[in-house]
């Protein structure tokens, strides 16, 4: 009996998260993408908290195209290791508006 109640609540928990997953799926295709002016709340939080990680991110892609790039030269593709390793994540942190995610 309990072990017939637990599989009921499996099967009820699964349905409900599929079924939440296609509404928001269908809520997030309708969405528009409205350009806003950042608030001083995602400001801030992009200046504590988004830009220091990226910063770290910066670091570490730089060390992590160092290691590689023998392989990079080998495999004839320093342009793109460089772009994807070093470049983004620069541009990421440095070059983008304050408060635009």
């Amino acid at each position: 009996m309990q072990q017939s109640n637990r599989k009921l609540l499996s099967y009820f928990l699964a349905f409900t998260l599929a079924l939440s997953n296609i509404m928001f799926s269908a809520n997030v295709a309708a969405y528009e993408v409205v350009a806003e002016e950042p608030t001083g709340g995602t400001m801030l939080a992009d200046a504590f908290m988004v830009r220091p990680f990226m910063l770290v991110g910066t670091i570490l892609g730089t060390a992590t195209f160092i290691v590689t790039l023998p392989f990079s030269l080998l495999g004839r593709n320093v342009g793109e290791a460089g772009k994807t390793l070093v470049a983004e994540p620069f541009m990421y942190t440095f070059a983008r508006p304050l408060g635009e995610l």
